[in-house]
């Protein structure tokens, strides 16, 4: 007898991020119409008169007759410059704390918040606990790839700002599983980010942490890649502390914008003939969808007995639907599951 598959819930904080309901409940909205396999949920958290109100504006209502869109209200938001700890202690009922609540509790398999990282973080931590093994959660995204046809994955990418080498391990751990099933890739090739590629280079925390890597047997660590090959698809995983990972992205993000920039304006400077015009267009509409952050918006907070994902604060409609996506293909995945599983694995081969 076949069993009927679970609708997978996903919480949203709406009310998290620069733009708030306006850009999270049409993104949960798109998501919906798009869905055709009617397996998905979501429950939009926050001031339920004013997401009621978006809703009715986006002619969303049949969503909510159908059960697909519920609405759970919370008085309170995270602000997006507040102290985590305040927020953590004071704000119980903001809509990034109840949304996090709804997957403890098993509500919802999965959470999203555009809200304050530091916040997030904190309370994601607070509420859901690491997974056993797991001293603490890393912050992971896919990267941009010269080859569109391929996928990157790099942690940590800011929760940790000064990692040990057996963090660094568990991070490679945790990208690996991540990366085994939402890539579909069966033997993800991992890489440590250091200054060179020479056993003799790095710090001694990174010649410490690749020894561990190197003896662990379940990961395929490839050795050392340098910043200038992130992009190659050379490995499928790279795994850095915190640090050196939250600045590569900024510089990398950073780098993006430059560029299409540049590009922009040099084309409407060189553009004198009409051919010159009509060539720079498609050119340049090849850049920028190439290089837009929004296809790689929805970073996960790695570890945690739950799924949370953090969508870019200043993203659009487009950015939050790929964090949306994100999070529902782990959920879809049971990847949580997956990640106990192996680290209780490694649990009982050192006991």
């Amino acid at each position: 007898m076949n069993s009927v598959p679970t609708k997978a819930t996903l919480a949203v904080d709406a009310m998290g991020g620069d733009f708030g309901i306006d850009v999270t409940v049409p993104a949960s909205v798109q998501f919906l119409r798009n869905d055709k396999t009617d397996q998905h949920k979501i429950i939009l958290v926050g001031n339920q008169e004013e997401i009621t109100e978006k809703l009715k504006d986006l002619k969303a209502d049949d969503l909510i007759t159908q059960g697909l869109i519920e609405i759970t209200h919370a008085s309170e938001v995270v602000e997006m410059d507040e102290s985590p700890a305040l927020a953590l202690k004071r704000k119980k009922d903001s809509s990034m704390r109840v949304a996090i609540n709804l997957v403890k509790e098993g509500v919802a398999q999965a959470s999203v918040s555009a809200g304050n990282t530091g916040a997030l973080m904190a309370t994601a931590r607070f509420v859901l606990k690491t997974i056993r093994g797991i001293d603490r959660p890393a912050i992971i995204s896919s990267m941009p790839c010269r080859d569109t046809s391929k996928t990157i994955h790099m942690l940590d990418l800011g929760a940790n700002v000064d990692s040990t080498p057996d963090m660094l391990l568990q991070f490679a751990v945790m990208g690996s599983v991540l990366t085994r099933f939402v890539d579909k890739k069966e033997n993800p090739r991992v890489a440590l980010l250091n200054v060179g590629a020479e056993e003799i280079k790095g710090s001694e925390k990174v010649k410490k942490a690749s020894s561990l890597l190197e003896a662990s047997p379940l990961i395929n660590y490839t050795g050392y890649i340098e910043a200038d090959e992130i992009y190659d698809s050379k490995v499928d995983v790279i795994v850095t502390d915190g640090f050196e990972g939250n600045v590569a992205l900024k510089a990398s993000e950073g780098t993006a914008k430059m560029i299409v920039d540049v590009m922009q304006e040099e084309f409407k400077r060189n553009a004198l003939t009409k051919f010159a015009g009509l060539l720079s267009l498609p050119i340049l509409k090849a850049m920028k969808r190439r290089l837009d952050p929004r296809t790689h918006n929805g970073a996960t907070l790695l570890g945690l007995n739950g799924v949370v994902v953090k969508s870019h604060g200043g993203t659009d409609e487009l950015g939050f639907l790929h964090a949306i996506h994100e999070a529902f293909a782990q959920a879809d995945l049971d990847l949580i599951g997956h990640l106990s599983e192996q680290f209780e694995n490694i649990s009982t081969i050192e006991s």
